[in-house]
């Protein structure tokens, strides 16, 4: 049996496996989902009472159990979360949705994320059906393009933001600025009201030590920039309170509260500072989605998202 500390790796080829030692007589177990104590699965008997179906290979030397990537069940719910259910997959489908295209671009909305990980779930979702990839123009890397079947789980993705927008708690652990500065940037930049000219705006985090990202606004346009531009810094944001920055940005308080409590303090001139909070339509999008939520899911839809 295996030791109590054993921990479980994830598999080269992104699967499960579970291996049996005839030397030792030892399970060496392999999960690709997580960590889950190897005393949890030590013998055939107890993965079946877990509920993982397993099937025998065997080779010249050892007998493997690998795990069969399925509920075993008929359930529409069982079948979809198959695909839907892994972790980072919802993350992964949401950006492209959103329209990420290049690896880079979906794994800058998706902080923690290893980049093993990232091409393992997109090679999973182009073998399902979801995702397309093709080699970019100039052939130095891919394309990721969602399928009419991914395009088509975006009122899943909406109903489970609905749901956990009415039942969860948003804490320190789910506000980490980045994200809220990346959604801002990605999908509810009001590019029409940006500033004509180059606008450099550092935004300085200090919830787990400081850090700074800069918004490089110009061309009618703005990239986040996780290096100095090297421009000037015409405005600067530091946030104190991550939790009021995404509460802002998800249209539960004002800027001007959030700025007046010391969450949010803004230096600059008056006339950029004033303008700021104005560059996001988030916050009056998402309140107005919780006043009328069939409205907010039609002005949501795949075709009215950014790249699509």
């Amino acid at each position: 049996m295996v030791d109590d500390q054993t921990r479980i790796g994830v598999a080269d080829d992104g699967g499960c496996a579970g291996a049996l030692d005839d030397d030792v007589g030892r399970w060496q177990i392999r999960h690709r989902a997580g960590v889950v104590r190897a005393s949890e699965v030590s013998d055939e008997g107890r993965l079946r009472a877990l509920g993982y179906p397993v099937e025998h290979r065997r080779s010249a030397n050892r007998s493997t159990l690998a795990f069969v990537r399925s509920y075993g069940q008929f359930c529409p719910i069982a079948r979809g979360s198959e695909i839907f259910a892994e972790r980072w997959t919802p993350i992964i489908l949401r950006n492209l949705l959103l329209g990420c295209r290049t690896f880079n671009e979906i794994a800058a909305g998706a902080p923690g994320l290893s980049r093993a990980l990232l091409t393992r779930r997109l090679r999973e979702l182009q073998r399902v059906g979801l995702v397309d990839i093709y080699p970019k123009p100039d052939g130095r890397g891919s394309r990721y393009e969602p399928t009419p079947a991914a395009e088509a789980m975006w009122p899943v993705l909406q109903a489970l933001s609905d749901w956990a927008q009415r039942w969860t708690n948003l804490t320190t652990e789910h506000a980490d600025p980045d994200a809220v500065l990346w959604s801002w940037a990605r999908s509810y930049l009001r590019t029409e009201v940006l500033p004509k000219r180059r606008v450099v705006v550092r935004f300085d985090f200090h919830n787990r030590g400081r850090r700074s990202v800069w918004l490089l606004v110009e061309h009618g346009g703005a990239e986040i920039c996780r290096f100095d531009p090297g421009f000037g810094d015409d405005v600067t944001v530091r946030i104190d309170d991550p939790i009021a920055f995404a509460r802002w940005h998800l249209g539960d308080i004002e800027w001007a509260d959030a700025v007046c409590s010391g969450a949010i303090t803004v230096e600059g001139p008056r006339d950029l500072r004033r303008a700021l909070p104005t560059w996001n339509r988030a916050p009056e999008a998402h309140a107005a989605g919780r006043r009328d939520p069939t409205g907010a899911a039609r002005s949501l839809s795949v075709e009215n998202l950014p790249g699509t």
